[in-house]
C-alpha cells in the first residue's frame, strides 16, 4: 500500500498495549496516531511504559477520543469490553484486530461453557477470522477483522497442529501442561501476583477448565474436519515474568513412529512459517525449547520426544506471552492484512544471556 499504514490501540497502558506499542513503534510501515487509556488519559505514554522514552511523545487519550481515521484498530481491552465498543467502528472502513476473548470463538453455545455467560452479539462471530498465522494465513490476508488467540491456546495450538493433522495421536486424550509467567495476570495485579507470594512458586491455578481450552480444541478440531478433540489443560504460574512453556502429551495410534517421521511431519506443516522453530538437540545444554530464549521475540521454539517406554509423544513449545502470545501475532496478521511480508518489524532474536 502507499504511505505508512495509520494505526491506533484502544486500551494501551497494560502490559499487553505496552507491548504492542513498542513493536509498532519500530514497524518500519507504522505510524501510529493515538493510544487510549481511561485511567491515563492526558498522561504521557512514557510515564506509564518508560522503556519507550525517546520513542514516542504519545499522550493517552480516553477512547471516545481516539484517532479512528486509520487503516488499523487494535483494541487490547479486557475480555466483554471488546465487543461493547466494536460495533462503532465496523463500518468505518478500517480493519480491526482485537486481542481480547471476545470474537475468538466460532461457536457461540461455547461462550457459555468457557466464559460462563452467553455471547452479547453472536451475529459478529462469523465477521472475525482466528489470527493464528500458521494456521490461517490466507484466510487473515483477506480479513477485515481478526480475534487474536490467547498466549496458553497460541502455545499449545502450535505444538499439537502438525501431529494432529496428520492423524498420529488420539485426539480424545491430549494432556497440556503449561508454566506461565507473571505478565499474563495484566499490570493491575493482585494479591496472586505479590512479588512475596509469587517468588520461588510453582503454583496450579486453573488446573481444569481454563477458557482457552475452547479455542485449542476448536482449531484443532478443524485441522480434522471437524471430528471431536478433547484437551485437557492445566496452567501453572512460576518465578517468571514473561514466557510460557507447554508439553503436551499425546498418544500415539501409530506404531513404529521414528525421530525422523516427526521431524518430517513438523518441516512439512510448518515450512512456510518462519516464526515456528523446530529445537531439538542431541547434546548441550539447550536441547529443548525454552522461554528465555525467545523473550521478547516472535518466535515459537517447539521440541519433541518419543518415549520409547509408552506410546506417547511429548511436546514442548516455548513462547513469550506478551509477543507471539499477544502483540506480535497480532502484528503478525496485520501484516497479511496489509499484504506485507509477515516477517516485517518482527524479524529479529532474543537476548542472551538474560
Amino acid at each position: 500500500m502507499a504511505g505508512k499504514i495509520r494505526a491506533s490501540i484502544i486500551g494501551g497502558s497494560g502490559y499487553t498495549g505496552g507491548e504492542l506499542l513498542r513493536l509498532l513503534l519500530m514497524h518500519p510501515q507504522v505510524e501510529v496516531r493515538s493510544v487510549s487509556s481511561e485511567k491515563s488519559k492526558g498522561t504521557p505514554v512514557t510515564k506509564v511504559h518508560p522503556n519507550l522514552r525517546s520513542m514516542t511523545s504519545l499522550e493517552f487519550v480516553e477512547a471516545a477520543k481516539i484517532d479512528s481515521d486509520v487503516d488499523v484498530l487494535f483494541l487490547c481491552t479486557p475480555h466483554g469490553a471488546s465487543v461493547k465498543l466494536v460495533e462503532q467502528y465496523l463500518q468505518r472502513g478500517m480493519k480491526i484486530v482485537d486481542l481480547s476473548a471476545d470474537f475468538r470463538l466460532h461457536n457461540s453455545a461455547e461462550y457459555p461453557v468457557w466464559y460462563g455467560h452467553p455471547h452479547p452479539r453472536p451475529e459478529l462471530l462469523s465477521k472475525f477470522v482466528y489470527g493464528m498465522p500458521e494456521l490461517h494465513r490466507e484466510e487473515i490476508r483477506k480479513a477485515q477483522y481478526v480475534a487474536s488467540p490467547g498466549c496458553l491456546a497460541t502455545s499449545a495450538i502450535l505444538a499439537l497442529a502438525p501431529v494432529v493433522a496428520a492423524g498420529l495421536v488420539d485426539t480424545e486424550h491430549i494432556v497440556v501442561d503449561s508454566k506461565i509467567g507473571s505478565s499474563a495476570g495484566g499490570a493491575s495485579g493482585d494479591a496472586s501476583t505479590h512479588h512475596p507470594e509469587r517468588a520461588g512458586t510453582v503454583r496450579a491455578y486453573k488446573p481444569t477448565g481454563h477458557r482457552h481450552t475452547g479455542e485449542i480444541e476448536q482449531e484443532l478440531s478443524g485441522l480434522i474436519g471437524g471430528r471431536r478433540v478433547v484437551v485437557s489443560l492445566s496452567p501453572h504460574a512460576i518465578e517468571l515474568v514473561r514466557g510460557i512453556f507447554s508439553t503436551a502429551h499425546c498418544f500415539l495410534v501409530k506404531s513404529g513412529l521414528k525421530d525422523v517421521d516427526m521431524w518430517k511431519t513438523y518441516r512439512s506443516f510448518y515450512k512456510d512459517s518462519p516464526f515456528i522453530r523446530l529445537v531439538k538437540e542431541k547434546e548441550g545444554i539447550h536441547r529443548y525449547p525454552e522461554p528465555k530464549l525467545v523473550m521478547g521475540t516472535n518466535f515459537c521454539d517447539i521440541g519433541f520426544e518419543l518415549d520409547a517406554h509408552a506410546p506417547r509423544l511429548v511436546v514442548m513449545s516455548a513462547i513469550d506471552n506478551l509477543v507471539k502470545g499477544s502483540g506480535g501475532q497480532a502484528i503478525q496478521s496485520m501484516n497479511l492484512m496489509f499484504g506485507l511480508d509477515e516477517k516485517t518489524g518482527l524479524w529479529f532474536p532474543g537476548m542472551h544471556p538474560v
